[in-house]
């Protein structure tokens, strides 16, 4: 069992930062970013292996870094030049290797979810 506790969220207007952190209680390999805005469905925007290789959404290469801390076991999504369309819950997640590839189906441990609400 891994449990998965999120932080930093919170409103920022257009344009600004936010770094989201993930405090898992082991080690797991594959890990990875997903959100859920109002009314869609989840979808995975940032992953990485253990050994530090990283896959992005479309929507969000360019913008976002996702990086970890082996030792501490921590995950972080560096989000900057945010969108009001980046506005959803983002969820921490670990799993198997289709969590590298942002798949849902290869998520075995969530976290709770932190808002993120970009204004315009």
């Amino acid at each position: 069992q891994v449990q998965l506790v999120e932080s930093g969220g919170g409103s920022v207007q257009a344009g600004g930062s936010l770094r989201l952190s993930c405090a898992a209680s082991t080690y797991t390999y594959y890990m990875g970013w997903f959100r859920q805005a109002p009314g869609k469905e989840r979808e995975g925007i940032a992953s990485i292996s253990g050994d530090g290789t990283k896959n992005y959404a479309d929507s969000v290469k360019g913008r976002f870094t996702i990086s970890r801390d082996n030792a501490k076991h921590i995950l972080y999504l560096q989000m900057n030049s945010l969108k009001p369309e980046d506005t959803a819950t983002y969820y921490c997640a670990a799993g198997g290797s289709r969590v590298y590839l942002l798949q849902l189906s290869g998520v075995n441990y969530w976290g709770q979810g932190t808002q993120v609400t970009v204004s315009s």
